[in-house]
């Protein structure tokens, strides 16, 4: 059977279906939708890559990405030092940001332990964490980290890697998110809110 597009139009498919959430389908949508609108899609969008791809770069500091090393975030002087949150990824750290709650320093870790995926500790900025919490600065390291498997075995490495630096080790609380309604949530959710209950 013969292809239904051409091989620059099948690239751009098997492309798009590489990233995350889009499967082979969806990436056919997605790529007919950009050929449509060459002037306000695929051109505009071809030409931020390309941007990204030259100017963004990982922070030697704290792993996030940004266009100056160090990030803004590094950089900007209102922040306090003395609190560092650690996270997976940098759309973690988006996702914190966003929310407003914080005003300390990030670690981005680069991924989380797991034997499966064969990822140890040498595979994560897990060296450089402990050296930014050494520092005699750092008080408080909080562990923002999935609420999963892997996730809570990097947490626990983690804490005992930290506490022999010195600082505080705490973890973001998990249970019942704001607006939920406790017979839409699943047992481990609703336990997790009982076992982290405080005084109302």
């Amino acid at each position: 059977m013969a292809a239904a597009a051409g091989p620059e139009i099948e690239r751009l498919i098997g492309l798009l279906a590489k990233l995350p959430g889009l499967g082979p389908r969806s990436a056919r949508r997605a790529a007919l939708a950009l050929l449509k609108k060459r002037e306000q899609l695929l051109g505009p969008l071809a030409s931020a890559m390309a941007d990204a791809a030259a100017r963004v770069k990982t922070c030697g500091t704290c792993g996030a990405l940004d266009t100056q090393d160090p990030c803004a975030i590094c950089a900007d002087s209102g922040r306090d030092g003395a609190l560092m949150c650690v996270v997976e990824e940098v759309g973690a750290l988006w996702a914190m940001e966003r929310a407003g709650a914080f005003r300390g320093r990030y670690h981005v870790l680069g991924g989380l332990l797991s034997a499966l995926d064969g990822m140890g500790p040498e595979a994560l900025r897990v060296g450089e964490l402990t050296a930014r919490a050494a520092d005699g600065v750092v008080r408080e390291v909080v562990l923002a980290l999935p609420a999963t498997v892997d996730g809570q075995t990097t947490a626990h490495y983690l804490a005992e890697r930290l506490t022999a630096c010195g600082v505080a080790v705490t973890m973001l609380a998990r249970g019942v998110p704001v607006g939920g309604e406790l017979d839409w949530l699943d047992d481990g959710t609703i336990a997790q809110a009982m076992r982290a209950r405080r005084p109302a």
